[in-house]
């Protein structure tokens, strides 16, 4: 098994969730926890993870979601037929190693080369761990050296570094202080300020961005990419197909027969039998490589898209949207919670910014970066608050890209439907080697004892009389035939076809607008059950405008009518939404349309206030920002503290209506004066429920008076909690944002197909009810009530036996937390579901961690809920999250399609060798010919079966059961009635073939010629026919979509053109000879009746049960029938 035990002797790579003193030991040294591995999850998702309520030890108690058990050791004594049975997520490494272990491989090279390295797992671990402890020993270098400085006379030290490409500093200043977080080497280049000069950049527009400027940084500076790995070229992938045992057999036995033929027939006919086995192995290896090969390119374009990271920067004063790697040194990139740091730099401006530098330090704690501590790495993540940096080193020049140059190489990762069938090549493995031995057995007993017989009827081994040179050249004809059995028997390509059907799914599914992260998401997306779809922007446009507004006690029509407005009032609402906002709005100074930049629900209100008559930049000016409290998906409201001129500050909040309400002790009437709230409370409760009930999304706006004194200082700030008591409601407006259209149409199509679609969203429950009804999650305003239509804060008071209960029967939740989702997941999938669930804020990396499949907006979803997420949907639209569904559905359909048609051969292949083997000691099927049917079998077939699109059919059947056999009784049904007809037909043929095909009147050595070549052309027509029954195992019409899959046609037509040059053209190389007009014919009607047979065959009934099932309930009760014999038994004796 070469690669598949070595394998398994790397290291679990716990050591980020521990911090780098406290990773455990290897696996070997210490139990492995019920699965919990972080093979699948970066350092920093799993810090932010942890930051986000979860322990570690809170991740070790995953819930082994295969074996549908609540945790406990049961992993620890699974049985041996277990080991092929993987989670679909965070599997132990000692999990990953026991399948490995248990495999039977041929080629380990090759069926390990999509499966993770857990060797270079631990490498990777290891490289990480030197490049942290590079940078602390680079930043003590670096404060000894400084210290040794001070004690120098100024004029010992070397010749500075010159800047180049006309900036005032040099790349190397650049990055040394950069890396080694120099305060006061930035303090002498004049802080921040000072800096922007010299990289000649505005800190309020940025740099220029046109070509010119952008090339000229990229030389001075370097681009911010990192040097990767090459791919494997096309001569590795062939070298791995060589490293085939069974392969390297028959190329010997090959070489073998050509330098035995040579000696005793002559070069002239000596040199084809050992020559066309050596060409057959040669196109299999061929073949596959080039297979393999296009694999392997359309997995890098792959993570090449993964890599791509888009991100605003502030170019030319406007914001625009950029790759992360057009990035370059000088430019001014605005971040927010959620973001990525792009590259290394200086913090300009922030408030409350922490970042999550667990991914380069390895310490879970959160960084507080401000004026004093300014320095951001690339690869970190913003964990709170936001601001602006100044990128200062890019690419391989940060810490960052060192780490990825030197780890990029991806090491692959198994699924669980890989690692099944792996199983299940082992089981038909297993029973072909037994096969080919019984055959090897039986062939060089009968040729040895003569009773084996050339085409004429001579006895081949006489004893005595036998050259040893003919016996040699005999004995390896018998062996090449055994040899090519288990090349057939063997299915080395069914694992391997999981990865060419996900390769395939993965590049359509990019069409369809969504991205894989993780390839078992493909497969596990079709056994979902029910989905966890947020509102906004998924169910909804995400195209957000206020419609509806009330200001002073009454409503203003239309909403944007300022001259309804009091001045004070206006003046209020214009500073808060210009201060207490994450947004922006840009004049172009040549006119034209004004560009708003932001959330959705901030462009929206940004544009009203444009509206209203905010200038933005004027409107910042007149007053300054002392603290910022950021909105929070937990208190769904965001505050700012102004300080407006004297001694006056205003706070300002913003945020959901009925939460912002509830703080409110006065309100500003219509004149501008306060008013205390009393009976108001009531009429403005009444005003948000007729917007929620028209699915407005509600906003409200309001302040309160602070004294200046108050504030503590500076260094105090950051701990400084906003009041937010005693507010004055300000203005309370509804945004709509329309449903998407297609939604309904998506929802019902998943509740045809037994998938249950859940509304989740952090709107105010009469909005999500109202946007439900219209989405077709809720049926009816009857069915609106608990608990189908359940407020977050409900569900949260439950015990957890009660959110146990009710959790199935929930259809929308308003008013949540990204903690209210985590729990609705846990309680789901302990009830035996399959979660699928959406998400784009930072606090949902848990719950898309916690589900089964994590589904992150590719849109308006951050990069630590990306990170945490299986599949990215790219257009943040529900209908490509039913398409995932379809494609989820459709790999596993694929494989079993390739597993009933590879089967097939196998059976039909097998039982045809040996049965003829036994009786007559020749075998109609031989190696050069069994080579060109495992070449249809294992590479063609899976490309044309592989491949096939998924159809509407797939949506109207239940989701596909994680734990329900990779053979179902259809399957077995379709298998056995196609291999017994062709087993039935051919054996005829072998035995009778010489009357039924009127050849009585040929010699005997041309009348089997023609008979085995009869049997071989039938047999591979039969395949090829029996390939359009397994396109559609359940369906009786097999030709229903096949002008969509044209590969599967081209496929089709390739091999029976190579069929017919190989009959009527190779015969010296294949041992065939050309067949009439007639046999043709015949060949072609003995494939054609398998179509109506398999028309036939679809009308037997077959068990619900599955038949491994239905065995190991007779074994059971068998079992119970001699226990208690014994039991009688005992007590008779005892008597």
């Amino acid at each position: 098994m070469g690669r598949g035990v070595s394998s398994g002797s790397g290291q679990s790579s716990l050591g980020y969730l521990f911090g780098d003193d406290e990773a455990p030991k290897p696996a070997a040294e210490k139990p492995t926890p019920t699965p919990c591995s972080t093979v699948f999850i970066s350092p920093a998702t799993q810090m932010e993870h942890i930051r986000g309520g979860h322990s570690p030890a809170g991740y070790s108690r995953h819930r082994d979601e295969e074996r549908g058990s609540s945790g406990g050791g049961g992993d620890e004594i699974q049985s041996s037929l277990d080991a092929f049975d993987i989670p679909a997520k965070n599997a132990s490494i000692e999990r990953l190693r026991r399948w490995r272990q248990a495999a039977l491989v041929l080629n380990a090279s090759r069926r390990f080369r999509y499966t993770l390295d857990l060797k270079k797992e631990e490498e990777k671990e290891q490289i990480r761990r030197k490049i942290r402890a590079h940078a602390q020993v680079i930043r003590a270098a670096f404060l000894f050296k400084e210290a040794g400085e001070r004690e120098r006379p100024a004029n010992s030290g070397g010749m500075p570094i010159l800047p180049t490409g006309g900036y005032g500093i040099g790349v190397e200043q650049l990055t040394t202080m950069t890396r080694d977080h120099d305060f006061s080497a930035l303090q002498e280049y004049g802080g921040v300020k000072g800096l922007s000069s010299l990289l000649k950049t505005n800190l309020d527009k940025g740099i220029s961005g046109d070509d010119s400027d952008l090339l000229r940084r990229r030389s001075a500076f370097g681009a911010n990419t990192y040097p990767r790995r090459k791919g494997r070229s096309f001569w590795v992938f062939l070298w791995e197909a060589w490293q085939d045992l069974t392969l390297i057999i028959l190329m010997i036995a090959a070489i073998i027969s050509l330098v035995l033929g040579i000696k005793t027939e002559g070069i002239k006919e000596g040199w084809y039998d050992g020559a066309s086995i050596a060409f057959a192995v040669i196109l299999v290896i061929v073949v596959t490589a080039v297979s393999d090969y296009r694999q392997s390119l359309q997995f890098q374009n792959l993570n090449e898209e993964k890599r791509n990271i888009r991100l605003e920067v502030i170019r030319g004063g406007r914001r625009v949207a950029v790759s992360i790697f057009d990035l370059v040194v000088g430019d001014i990139v605005p971040i927010k919670i959620g973001d990525q740091i792009p590259a290394d730099g200086i913090l300009i401006s922030g408030h409350s910014l922490s970042i999550d530098e667990s991914s380069m330090t390895g310490e879970s704690k959160m960084v507080r970066k401000d004026q004093k501590a300014p320095f951001l790495m690339s690869g970190c993540k913003v964990a709170d608050g936001y601001g602006m940096m100044l990128v200062t080193a890019v690419g391989i020049n940060t810490e960052w890209g060192l780490l990825m140059a030197s780890i990029s190489e991806d090491n692959g990762e198994e699924t669980p439907l890989q690692v099944r069938l792996n199983g299940v090549a082992t089981f038909i493995g297993i029973v072909g080697l037994a096969v080919a031995v019984l055959v090897l057995i039986v062939l060089l007993a009968r040729y040895f004892t003569g009773n084996t017989t050339n085409p004429d009827g001579s006895v081949q081994f006489v004893k005595g009389q036998t050259s040893v040179k003919a016996a040699i050249n005999g004995a390896v004809k018998v062996l090449t035939v055994a040899v090519t059995i288990v090349v057939v028997a063997v299915p080395e390509g069914l694992p391997l076809a999981v990865t060419l059907t996900l390769a395939y799914s993965m590049r359509k599914m990019m069409a369809d607008k969504a991205l894989v992260r993780r390839l078992s998401a493909c497969e596990t997306m079709g056994s979902a059950t029910t989905i966890c779809s947020d509102k906004t922007g998924t169910l909804t446009l995400n195209e957000m405008t206020v419609v509806t507004a009330y200001v002073g006690g009454k409503k203003i029509d239309p909403p944007d009518n300022s001259e309804q407005l009091s001045p004070t009032a206006t003046n209020l609402l214009i500073e808060g939404i210009a201060q207490n906002t994450t947004g922006n709005v840009f004049v172009p100074e040549t006119g034209g349309a004004i560009e708003v930049t932001g959330s959705p629900t901030e462009k929206a209100i940004l544009s009203w206030g444009v509206k209203l008559g905010m200038i933005f930049d004027d409107a910042r000016s007149k007053s300054s920002i002392l603290h910022v409290f950021p909105f929070n998906s937990e208190k769904k409201r965001g505050g700012v503290a102004v300080h407006a001129g004297g001694s006056d500050v205003h706070v300002h909040w913003k945020g959901a209506a009925e939460i912002v309400l509830a703080s409110c002790t006065s309100w500003l009437d219509a004149d501008g004066n306060i008013q205390a709230m009393n009976d108001m409370m009531n009429t403005f409760k009444r005003s948000i429920e007729d917007m929620a009930s028209e699915s407005l999304r509600c906003v409200a706006f309001a302040y309160r008076l602070y004294e200046l004194e108050k504030v503590p200082n500076e260094e105090e700030r950051d701990s400084w909690s906003l009041p937010e008591d005693n507010l004055v409601l300000l203005a309370i407006v509804g945004i709509k944002d329309p449903c998407r259209p297609g939604v309904r149409d998506a929802v019902q199509l998943c509740t045809k197909a037994g998938v249950k679609v859940r509304m989740v969203t952090g709107d105010n429950v009469q909005t999500a009810k109202a946007i439900a009804l219209e989405c077709g999650i809720l049926d009816s305003e009857s069915s609106a009530t608990v608990p189908n239509l359940i407020e977050g804060k409900a569900f949260r008071a439950m015990s957890e036996e009660e959110r146990e209960r009710i959790a199935e029967k929930i259809s929308v939740m308003g008013r949540s937390s990204p903690n209210d989702k985590l729990l609705l997941v846990q309680a789901l999938r302990r009830k035996g579901h399959v979660v699928a669930v959406t998400g784009d804020g930072t606090n949902d990396a848990p719950a898309l961690h916690e589900a089964d499949i994590g589904l992150a907006m590719g849109i308006q979803g951050t990069e630590v809920a990306k990170e945490s997420s299986d599949i990215i949907i790219l257009d943040d639209n529900f209908a490509s999250v039913v398409k995932v569904v379809r494609w989820g559905r459709s790999v596993y359909a694929n494989i079993q399609k390739f597993i009933q048609f590879q089967l097939t051969v196998n059976v039909a292949a097998l039982i045809i060798n040996v049965v003829a083997a036994v009786s007559s000691g020749n075998v109609p099927l031989n190696a050069v010919q069994l080579l060109w049917v495992n070449l249809i079998m294992d590479t063609l077939g899976a490309l044309a079966l592989a491949t096939e699109p998924p159809t509407d059919h797939l949506m109207e059947r239940p989701p596909v059961g994680r734990r329900e056999p990779l053979i179902t009784n259809i399957m077995w049904r379709n298998l056995l009635v196609q291999a017994l007809y062709q087993v039935v037909v051919l054996l005829l043929l072998n035995f009778g073939g010489r009357s039924i095909l009127h050849l009585k009147s040929e010699t005997r050595e041309h009348a089997d010629k023609v008979k085995n070549t009869f049997i071989f052309n039938s047999f591979v027509l039969c395949q090829i026919f029996n390939e359009f029954n397994a396109r559609k195992p359940d369906q009786k019409n097999i030709f229903e979509g096949i002008t969509r899959n044209r590969l599967f046609i081209m496929i089709i037509g390739i091999t029976v053109v190579l069929q017919v040059i190989i009959v009527e053209f190779l015969g010296k190389f294949t041992s065939t000879v050309k067949l009439n007009w007639k046999l043709w014919v015949a060949s072609v009607v003995i494939a054609f009746i398998s179509w109506p047979l398999a028309v036939l065959g679809k009308l037997i009934p077959v068990p619900e049960i599955p038949l491994a099932e239905y065995f190991q309930r007779c074994c059971r009760r068998k079992k119970q029938k001699d226990s208690v014999k014994e039991v009688n038994g005992d007590q008779t004796g005892q008597i």
